[in-house]
């Protein structure tokens, strides 16, 4: 009789979680092909004039997803019978597989009910990533029988590439993004996604710049290429999704190195060299003239500064605390880590788009990687070290300020009512003040009477009789101030009261003895 022991049960347990895991990277590359093939079965339907049936339409569906991952396709239908490369990867249909399998992937190690039994991280990984890539086999063989067959090559190296990339991503984050215990290690990190992501939003915004520029010239691309409204829709779509193309390869051009259009044509911020090859396409619209480049092509080169100024300043923030040495260690590595980036993105935003001249077209990625990298040591290594610098800096210490005087309190309203009537007041024991009599009769003493008699005079004039200056009255003189009386002499007797002053003094009471 077998007996189950805990340690057999955790190991079925995940043994089951491990085949879960496999069957859901699976599910995660079914829905990436499902969802193009819908998009191309409706333009397919849609379109008036269908080449080719509801084979030809999957097979297109399954070449375009082949393609999302940076699988080179083969044409085989030119016009010379010679089959003709495109490697040219739509950026943001990879955005579509890339989250499902970093979903996936995070899912599986962080599932709802935490009692079930998961796998390992590194068991998790290889599940979701070995579950995809079955399926994705399965469609490079599906495709070998089409218009547009995948190049085993390619197919062989950057398909699994993606899907180990995404499915790691999606690992990481279920694990709380831990960054290495080095502390330089993690600031190199942080400071290359923050200069990598400034580097791709200032792409965007000139190759936007540009596009606006030259708004005319997409116009009439746009409307020589699609006449119907069907291809006309499948057209923006197009240029919708390479939209992330036309980004990386404006950051490339900002970097200095530039991008190929065609063999033997460059188009840098010093100027155009060579004849390019550009197909008719609303996006190439943007391209700059030929001849040499003027102040308009030479502000490209903001962007990768404005990108390694950010850098610096990341790296510079995050070792303030230690040693120049280790702020110096972290800005080098955050460059090369960022050149890095911008080599992957270089080279799936270029690649081939047919044969002869067209074999080239794009950014260089070694190219475009060596300039990032040159960029962050020239301009990101002194950031950082003058924001560590600045960052340590000792603040002066500043004089204290002398307190103000208190001010004085104020007075309630009552209070400054009843001033002016105390003002008014005249002080307790002070005389009176004398009223001022003047005498404005024109008869004098006489009263009325001395007016009968001057209208009884033929001879009288009122004017003769007003004074000079009428208009203000002439002030009484002042009385004299009486001079105090002389101290009396001790040798003298003081005088006798009169007989007056005792009459006045009778009524008062007479002191005690």
């Amino acid at each position: 009789m077998t007996h189950l022991t805990e340690h057999s049960l955790v190991q079925g347990g995940r043994s089951a979680a491990f085949a879960t895991a496999c069957v859901r990277g699976g599910v995660a590359a079914g829905l990436g092909v499902g969802a193009l093939a819908v998009l191309v079965i409706v333009a397919w339907i849609s379109s008036p004039f269908p080449d080719s049936g509801a084979g030809g339409a999957l097979h297109l569906a399954a070449g375009l997803w082949l393609l999302a991952h940076g699988v080179e396709l083969v044409r085989t239908d030119t016009l010379g019978g010679l089959p003709a490369p495109l490697g040219i990867v739509p950026l943001l249909t990879t955005a579509l597989p890339v989250w499902l399998v970093f979903r996936t992937a995070r899912s599986t190690l962080d599932p709802a009910d935490e009692t079930s039994p998961r796998p390992s991280p590194a068991g998790a990984l290889g599940a979701v990533s070995g579950g995809y890539l079955l399926v994705a086999a399965v469609i490079v063989v599906y495709s070998e029988s089409g218009p547009l067959p995948a190049d085993l090559v390619t197919a062989g190296l950057w398909l699994p590439g993606v899907v180990l990339g995404a499915a790691g991503a999606g690992v990481w984050t279920a694990l709380g993004r831990p960054l290495p215990g080095r502390e330089e290690a993690a600031a190199a990190l942080r400071g290359a996604g923050s200069g990598l992501l400034t580097l791709l939003a200032g792409g965007a915004v000139l190759a936007g710049t540009s596009l606006v520029w030259h708004a005319g010239a997409a116009r009439a691309s746009y409307e020589g290429i699609a006449g119907e409204w069907s291809g006309r829709v499948a057209l923006a779509l197009l240029v919708l999704a390479l939209l992330p193309n036309a980004a990386v390869w404006a950051a490339a051009y900002g970097l200095g190195p530039g991008v190929a259009l065609g063999t033997g044509a460059l188009a840098t911020p010093l100027g155009l060299v060579g004849d390019p090859a550009v197909p008719p396409f609303p996006l190439l619209a943007a391209l700059p003239p030929e001849g040499r480049g003027g102040w308009p092509q030479w502000a490209a080169a903001a962007v990768p500064v404005v990108a390694a100024v950010v850098l610096g300043r990341s790296v510079g923030r995050s070792t303030g605390t230690g040693p120049a040495r280790e702020t110096a260690l972290a800005a080098l590595g955050a460059a090369w880590a960022s050149g890095a980036a911008v080599a992957v993105l270089a080279g799936a935003a270029g690649g081939p788009l047919g044969s002869g001249r067209l074999l080239a077209f794009g950014p260089v990625w070694w190219q475009a990687g060596a300039a990032a990298v040159l960029w962050g040591v020239a301009v990101g290594l002194p950031t950082a070290l003058a924001v560590r610098a600045w960052g340590r800096r000792v603040p002066r210490p500043k004089r204290p300020k002398q307190p103000k005087p208190p001010k004085p309190a104020k007075q309630p309203k009552a209070a400054k009512a009843q001033e002016p009537a105390l003002a008014a007041a005249p002080a307790p024991g002070a005389a009176a003040p004398t009223p001022l009599d003047f005498d404005f009769s024109l008869g004098g003493p006489s009263g009325p009477s001395g007016l009968e008699d001057l209208d009884e005079d033929e001879g009288y004039v009122p004017y003769d009789y007003l004074p000079a200056s009428w208009e203000t009255p002439s002030a009484s003189p002042a009385p004299p101030v009486p001079r105090p009386a002389p101290a009396p002499r001790p040798d003298t007797e003081p005088p006798r009261p009169s007989a007056t002053a005792g009459a006045e003094r009778e009524g008062e009471p007479e002191p005690d003895a």
